[in-house]
């Protein structure tokens, strides 16, 4: 288990402070990101069965987590990280990474985040169309 400091670590210049939680509140975490991260939607099938619809997820520079995740091995290269007791999506990892990605719907408001574009949109589901005029990558 990670617990969070009593006092903040100073925020690097370009930085953004980000904290967040589970629906529950058992998972909360906090952290910094880089100002102007692009943040994408995914549209993989994995990342559309795991979160109900699509994935958006920041790549910290920093992160520290109180309570412990349960993780899932979803694919031969990376798992996926969510609370045990409401079953919030929370973590992505790629094997090998120390960066865990952590999901956008789950950060704390105001968030400043804007949505930059759609990766694996050949993937989408058949159920909606994008239609907001973001670029849209077939793959990632």
């Amino acid at each position: 288990m990670t617990h969070l400091p009593t006092q903040p670590a100073p925020t690097p210049a370009g930085t953004t402070e980000f904290t967040g939680h589970c629906l529950c509140g058992a998972i909360r975490f906090r952290g910094t990101y880089d100002a102007g991260h692009d943040l994408n939607a995914c549209h993989c099938s994995q990342c559309r069965r795991w979160s109900g619809h699509v994935w958006a997820a920041i790549l910290p520079k920093t992160l520290e987590i109180s309570g412990t995740p349960k993780w899932y091995r979803a694919s031969d290269f990376a798992r996926r990280g969510f609370c045990g007791d409401c079953g919030s999506s929370l973590f992505w990892q790629r094997d090998g990474s120390p960066v865990i990605d952590v999901a956008a719907g789950a950060i704390d408001s105001p968030t400043g985040l804007r949505l930059q574009g759609h990766i694996f949109v050949a993937d989408k589901g058949d159920y909606y169309d994008i239609t907001d005029g973001l670029p849209q990558d077939p793959q990632e």
